[in-house]
């Protein structure tokens, strides 16, 4: 297990996660000067881009302000001491368009991510990147939704593609303690790379299930400023480091550096600091994926339903991230059931 000696790299998605909190929106002044004070601080890994990745820019799943391309740019005039990292899911980013071109701006960490029983998917991807002397770690989105064998199967895919680390994605915040406990420490025990983890906050439990991780032997966890992202959001960077401190986890994050970056966060582009919610509660219990609120909401809203009746209705067909089309179908499903009931 991790040893209090042994130093935590600190991942911070939020100017990647977060964008989902402002569908996408993200200006590139915000990047410039959350990106700079980040890297003050002394944050191992600053992600940039759309909240699903490169070349998930569209109409389906939002349409970013800015290309991917842009916006890695401004990120890398700003971040001087520490690394760029790119969040990208086969199919959404493609190798030759996407992949190359975030390479050609200088990224240095890219994450493959995939459903966590489709590492198949990423062999091609991790391969490149790993050829182009990226640092890459594999990423199992809805990794509650698989027992702690079959990750260690997809995530030994992984490492033989080439990853240098395996990051367990919770993507619906549906973890338990206990549960985060017994799969970090199945897959520290027998993989010969990085474990990490992302944490959300839809039960209240991102940061206790982040620390877990690292007392389970997690040397990789992720944090964004006042937890902005999907849903109820992340692990709370700013929490986290200061809990991790008090706890003698090393980073080598300056804390009061980091207060600064997470202010100017909350002063530029967190209008509303993630909370709680009736829904997230829902897309937790449901382990349904914490970024499909917004759209569920408007779905609610448009076809006159309940929006907690749409969460349980995606958890009944085992909807998964990335097919937001069928949000629409249950709303409209469950108008037409209301309208017969009528």
């Amino acid at each position: 297990m991790t040893k209090k000696t042994q130093q935590i790299i600190v991942s911070d998605p939020t100017l990647r996660d977060g964008s989902h909190a402002i569908s996408h929106q993200m200006d590139l002044e915000y990047i410039r000067q959350y990106a700079t004070a980040a890297d003050q601080a002394g944050v191992d890994i600053i992600e940039v881009g759309h909240g699903n990745g490169l070349g998930a820019s569209s109409v389906q799943l939002g349409l970013a302000k800015y290309s991917d391309r842009d916006m890695l740019k401004i990120a890398r005039l700003a971040v001087n001491n520490n690394k760029i990292g790119v969040h990208i899911i086969p199919g959404f980013g493609v190798i030759d368009r996407d992949l190359a071109m975030a390479v050609d701006e200088g990224v240095d960490v890219v994450r493959v991510a995939s459903h966590c029983t489709e590492a198949d998917i990423t062999k091609r991807h991790i391969n490149y990147a790993a050829r182009a002397g990226c640092e890459v770690f594999g990423v199992l989105m809805m990794s509650h939704l698989a027992n702690a064998e079959t990750l260690l199967a997809e995530a030994t895919k992984m490492q033989d593609y080439g990853a240098n680390g395996i990051i367990l994605m919770d993507s619906a915040g549906a973890y338990m303690m206990h549960d985060v406990r017994a799969k970090v420490a199945h897959l520290v025990n027998h993989l010969n790379i990085q474990v990490g983890f992302h944490a959300h906050n839809n039960l209240g439990l991102a940061i206790a299930n982040s620390l877990t991780a690292i007392d389970a032997g997690a040397t990789i966890i992720d944090g964004t400023a006042y937890g902005f992202g999907a849903g109820s959001g992340n692990a709370a960077i700013e929490v986290l480091v200061a809990t991790m401190s008090k706890l003698n986890i090393k980073t080598q994050i300056d804390l009061d550096k980091l207060f600064d970056a997470v202010e100017i966060a909350r002063d530029l582009f967190i209008k509303t600091v993630p909370h709680i919610s009736t829904l997230s509660l829902v897309s937790g219990l449901t382990g349904i994926f914490s970024g499909f609120i917004k759209p569920v909401k408007k779905a609610a809203a448009d076809f006159g339903v309940c929006p907690r009746e749409i969460f349980y209705e995606l958890s009944r067909q085992k909807i998964l991230a990335g097919q937001e089309d069928l949000i629409i179908a249950a709303a409209q499903a469950l108008a037409v059931k209301k309208d017969c009931m009528s």
